[in-house]
């Protein structure tokens, strides 16, 4: 509205694309053939900047003889992207200072997912667009304390404040600081949690916290298989979660309404949250649960009067946060980290010397297919996502009658054409099947759809 360019990457006609400058429909799966005729374009026409490639980055001329490889020709073949807007993409990012990349889990949610990151670093990084108010490239979070869950040590490979676990020197930081031993092993990430507990059945016990793994988590059959194969599953949780249906233990939480804390953004602000209301029966806060957890598997951990308390010792291990505290945000608002001291004002915009580390590398990145393709038994892509009424795995909103009178039903979202060689109509019910089960749902006939691919809300557990 205030005249910036708008560029939207989605193979759907979101509404956000509407308003875009230019909308590339691609093919799901086939991002990293885009972005790198992307770079392709800004290589080969000199629109990169040579200081800033010159003095904060290192392996540019690997990625630029991959890069000649990608021409948007044999873009448009792959992606379905014009070579004309590639160019024009490529052009008005190039050449623009203040330019942006923002991206969620349709980057990420693929079997090449760290591939598509990798290749909007390399976008950022050949252009210099870092270190600069609205520039730079930015994940646009899930859920609104993603962040701060990453910051506090919520991640198989950190300690708090990103100290890597196989780091001797973090170890015996964090060793000292909490007066016990550490593993200095890396731990599980979800992903290969769910391959554990169901292909080898290595996973005895899970603790799940505030997430509905099989509802969230792909194949849900698989997930059931895994939870059914466990000696001990806890789940704690505002709601009784299809999850929670499988658990031996149900530990009632308090939801973010009633305790006090922090939120983090995206943009590394750290706000306080308040409580408005008492938590219900037995509910309490997440920090309370596992400080009793701990105390009773042995650990002496403190007896923390507030969150605030616990905020100190965050403070105190990661100097990330050293200058961050409770009082601090009551008095001036949020205060955005890196934020080492209590005079320190704490940092609005990051990398503005450089990239963090020093120099960054660019990463030379090849296309390859997604794992699974349409075939003549399969012959439709299925991508999933949310709708603006749902949120998530729709734990809560379910629960509301206005998200729920607003969309009552599962649908699956169809292009007219793909339906017209069915023979299927707006609003009839069909069985979508794919390798790993069948489901019901209405067919919504919808032009924001490419021919031979179909989308479904992940929201209905139904």
């Amino acid at each position: 509205q205030r005249g910036a360019t708008l560029i939207v990457g989605d193979p759907r006609k979101i509404w956000l694309a509407r308003h875009a400058d230019i909308h590339m429909q691609l093919k799901p799966g086939t991002d990293v053939w885009l972005l790198n005729a992307i770079a392709h374009v800004i290589v080969t026409e000199d629109l990169v900047d040579h200081d800033f490639i010159r003095d904060h980055t290192e392996n540019f001329e690997a990625l630029r003889d991959n890069l000649l490889n990608y021409t948007p020709e044999e873009a448009e073949v792959v992606t379905g992207v014009s070579a004309e807007l590639i160019r024009k993409t490529a052009r008005l990012y190039a050449t623009t200072r203040k330019a942006g990349i923002y991206y969620t889990l349709g980057i990420t949610e693929h079997t090449h997912g760290t591939d598509n990151v990798y290749c909007l670093a390399n976008l950022v990084l050949m252009t210099g667009h870092l270190g600069v108010r609205s520039a730079g490239m930015n994940p646009l979070r899930g859920q609104n304390n993603v962040q701060g869950a990453n910051d506090a040590g919520a991640s198989p490979v950190f300690f708090p404040g990103y100290h890597s676990v196989g780091n001797p020197d973090s170890q015996a930081h964090f060793e000292k600081a909490w007066g016990t031993e550490l593993c200095d092993q890396p731990g599980m990430n979800l992903n290969v949690m769910m391959k554990e507990m169901g292909d080898h059945g290595s996973i005895k016990a899970l603790y799940v916290m505030g997430e509905d793994i099989l509802m969230s988590e792909p194949n849900a059959t698989k997930v059931i298989e895994g939870l059914e194969t466990l000696e001990f599953l806890v789940v704690q949780d505002i709601f009784m979660t299809e999850t929670a249906k499988y658990a031996d233990v149900i530990l009632p939480a308090a939801c973010f309404a009633e305790k006090d804390g922090v939120f983090t953004n995206s943009d590394r602000r750290v706000q306080r949250v308040r409580k408005a209301v008492e938590p219900p029966g037995e509910a309490k806060a997440d920090w309370e649960i596992i400080c009793d957890i701990a105390r009773a598997s042995g650990y002496p951990m403190p007896h923390y009067e507030s969150p605030a308390e616990v905020y100190e010792e965050l403070a105190r291990v990661a100097d990330k946060f050293s200058g961050i505290s409770h009082a601090r945000i009551e008095a001036q608002g949020g205060v955005q980290w890196p934020c080492p001291s209590a005079d320190h004002p704490g940092t609005g915009t990051l990398h503005t010397d450089g990239p963090l580390k020093g120099v960054a590398p660019f990463q030379v990145t090849h296309y390859r297919p997604s794992d699974e393709l349409p075939c003549k038994d399969y012959p439709l892509l299925l991508s999933t996502g949310r709708t603006l009424y749902h949120y998530n795995v729709a734990t809560q909103t379910r629960r509301d009658a206005g998200p729920a009178i607003k969309q009552p039903r599962n649908f699956i979202e169809m292009c007219p054409s793909d339906a017209k060689a069915q023979a299927f109509s707006d609003g009839q019910t069909v069985t979508v099947e794919s390798r790993r089960g069948t489901v019901e749902a209405d067919i919504m006939l919808s032009p924001r759809m490419r021919p031979g691919c179909v989308w479904m809300p992940f929201h209905f557990a139904e």
